[in-house]
């Protein structure tokens, strides 16, 4: 794309998110025109929208970022059209949105919509609709995978460990994460990191951890049946794709953002010559750290792994029953926020950096290394929403 093309869809885009009353309005008139100029495609949406707009803002934002380097969006367009198969999406929905989207933005930023801006993203969304379609047209298996859950086992309060054997084999990597819908929740699609690697008997585990007014997660992990059945959409990210084979590597996750993580470990584990890894693990009690068990045996198989525990605080809350422990041999764990932790732990100039968790925590661990002086190039997470 040329520069002007993308200054006005940049500029355009950004003087309608100058607070959030600004976004919510866009999302909202995008949507109630989609539905009003093409009621079929209401089906595809669950009832509650709140976080389909917000998931609708940040895709849009993530895309216009990265428009400069096609090298990073181009691939999660196509990831993203393969995924969309699983709605049933033909060229016309894609023909729909775009009419929607661009009469949207019309009306949120009426002081800058001028024929040159119109023009600019009716290029730029017939470019992503295209990459989207031909990925999707070219994908020969199948839109969506059913996974039954085998294994549901609530390791906290408030998070789950559910395992699924899939009806089919499905081809992804180490890192990724997929779209599913569990049976109680229809139409109402969550994105989950995978926290194993592919297996030959087709089972996949995900961890979940219940988010407070939250829809999906609740029901997870509260409500969960062996048995039931999910839809599984196409594998996401390229979280572990860019990686040198013989580079050292930085990770760090927090909460169930260790799943891919761990994800990659266990699928290295078995080779030779693994690149010398450090692995950041970080929670706000010691009892959030779920999963140490696990990774700590993997360190045994991989001398060149070292795991190191971090929470905000040393003890767990009064209302924890039980005691937390670490394995001895173990690196000591550490207090504190993890990306202060890291970022002075270290020199990691010349590191490949994987960062997992929510997006303030990814954020601040990224600006925190950058400031101690890594190249931003080396840091790696998926999109943020």
């Amino acid at each position: 794309m040329d520069p002007l093309t993308i200054s006005l869809v940049r500029s355009s885009f950004k003087s309608i998110r100058p607070i959030p009353e600004g976004e919510d309005y866009f999302a909202r008139s995008f949507y109630a025109i989609l539905f009003a100029t093409h009621p079929e495609t209401r089906q595809h949406f669950p009832a509650a929208m709140d976080t389909q707009r917000d998931r609708l803002m940040r895709a849009i934002s993530y895309v216009i970022d990265q428009l400069e380097t096609p090298e990073s969006v181009l691939p999660l367009l196509a990831q993203l059209g393969r995924d969309h198969r699983k709605y049933g999406v033909t060229e016309e929905h894609y023909t729909a949105v775009g009419e929607a989207l661009v009469a949207a933005l019309a009306l949120a930023g009426p002081e800058l919509w001028t024929d040159e801006t119109d023009h600019a993203w009716r290029l730029t969304i017939a470019l992503i609709a295209s990459i989207m379609t031909e990925a999707a047209n070219s994908d020969e298996g199948p839109p969506t995978h059913v996974g039954r859950v085998i294994e549901h086992r609530r390791v906290l309060d408030d998070l789950a460990i559910v395992r699924l054997e899939l009806d089919h084999t499905m081809s992804y990597e180490p890192g990724q994460y997929v779209s599913v819908q569990v049976p109680s929740r229809p139409r109402m699609w969550r994105y989950l990191s995978l926290a194993t690697p592919p297996t030959a008997d087709r089972v996949v585990e995900f961890h979940v951890r219940r988010v407070s007014g939250g829809w999906v997660s609740p029901a997870i992990v509260g409500e969960s049946q062996i048995g039931d059945a999910w839809l599984i959409g196409s594998p996401l990210g390229s979280l572990g794709l860019w990686r040198e084979p013989r580079r050292s590597r930085l990770m760090i996750g927090e909460g169930t953002g260790i799943a891919p993580l761990r994800a990659q470990l266990m699928d290295t584990a078995q080779l030779d010559g693994n690149p010398r890894t450090h692995l950041f693990v970080g929670g706000t009690y010691p009892c959030d750290l779920y999963d140490l068990d696990m990774l700590w045996a993997l360190t045994r198989t991989n001398p060149r792994l070292t795991v190191i525990a971090v929470t905000e605080y040393s003890d767990n809350p009064w209302w924890v029953t039980g005691t937390s422990h670490t394995s001895g041999g173990v690196h000591d764990p550490l207090t504190g926020q993890i990306s202060r932790v890291v970022a002075e732990y270290a020199d990691w100039t010349d590191h490949d950096i994987e960062v997992v968790g929510s997006p303030s925590m990814v954020q601040t661990t990224k600006y925190r290394l950058m400031a101690a002086g890594v190249d931003t190039c080396n840091i790696r997470h998926d999109p943020l929403y």
